[in-house]
């Protein structure tokens, strides 16, 4: 497909100014794996116009670097992906890019020309995100990981979402039960049940404080 013509800097998101890339048509999910700006930029396709990924955090590296090295003994290596593999969900956002994602063996042969998780590919068994920072519950960054893509990795299928809050000092996890997600919180010292990996040994404070 052809690249666009047109760029025009002019939504607002997550409390700021975030470029938008305008088209002359809005894109197919189809046309999006084709686009090409030549660069290594990472989009969300967002109503069918491309919004720019911003680079991770430390503090958001840091802890997916740490659950990286801890699932290192529970899975292979090629497995585990952080921050690099695309996922395709459902909704007006209809890709996201989560912090942490285990896969099956069966996806490592589906995906040898993009990272990208599509709808016609089972979903991932295991998901983590790390919440940004935020001032309170109604703010783009708490409703992103707690609502939106709740509702998005649900929707897909996905067996179990971790929710990893900083600022809370929480770790949530959400194991898919007869197609909705049952959530249990973890603090402290309070060791986190995983249903996938029940071999992990770890407490919310390691998670949340990995970074330190």
């Amino acid at each position: 497909m052809g690249r666009p013509k047109e760029r025009v800097a002019k939504a607002r998101r997550n409390g700021g100014r975030k470029k938008m890339t305008h088209t002359p048509v809005k894109l197919t999910f189809e046309q999006y794996l084709e686009y090409d700006d030549g660069t290594d930029n990472r989009y969300e396709l967002f109503d069918g116009e491309l919004i720019p990924v911003p680079p991770e955090s430390q503090e958001t590296y840091g802890i997916a670097r740490f659950l990286f090295v801890q699932l290192l003994s529970l899975v292979k290596l090629e497995q585990i992906f952080i921050h690099s593999l695309e996922l395709q969900v459902q909704g007006k956002t209809q890709n996201r890019f989560p912090d942490l994602v285990v896969v099956s063996e069966v996806h490592l042969g589906l995906m040898d020309k993009r990272i990208t998780i599509a709808l016609d590919m089972p979903p991932p068994p295991f998901v983590v995100e790390v919440v940004s920072p935020y001032r309170k519950q109604k703010d783009d960054n708490y409703k992103r990981d707690y609502i939106d893509k709740l509702h998005q990795y649900q929707q897909r299928g996905i067996p179990e979402y971790w929710i990893v809050d900083p600022i809370a000092q929480l770790v949530t996890v959400l194991v898919l039960v007869n197609g909705k997600y049952q959530a249990t919180e973890f603090t402290g010292s309070q060791q986190i049940v995983s249903r996938t990996f029940p071999e992990l040994e770890l407490t919310a404070k390691q998670v949340v404080e990995a970074r330190k």
